[in-house]
């Protein structure tokens, strides 16, 4: 099974574009209170099986984390749930702010 990956530039590049897509940022509750990327949503990554079935299937869905390590297992937990739709941030957060990227307060 291939996760489907996008970078920070080419996201950052479809945000700025205005593209309707789902930033779903999959990081703990501590860790999302030092900033998140611009119009994300908060969801745990222990509540995504939870969640399921209010994922959109017509949009994109950007899962991040902070490296993109935990984000890349849920893209592939989806998958095999048949969300077809989802991409990891490669390089995570980490990788947004490396690039000089806006970081918002939550």
């Amino acid at each position: 099974m291939q996760v489907k990956e996008i970078d920070s530039s080419t996201l950052k590049k479809r945000l700025d574009a205005g593209e309707d897509i789902v930033l779903l940022d999959i990081r703990s509750d501590a860790e999302v209170q030092q900033g998140v990327l611009p119009h994300a949503e908060h969801l745990a990554m222990h509540l995504i099986p939870l969640k399921l079935q209010d994922f959109p299937k017509d949009k994109d869905i950007i899962l991040y984390c902070r490296s993109g390590a935990r984000s890349y297992h849920a893209c592939a937990f989806l998958e095999q749930q048949g969300v077809g739709n989802a991409y990891n941030l490669r390089g995570g957060i980490i990788d947004w702010a490396r690039n000089g990227y806006e970081i918002t307060s939550p």
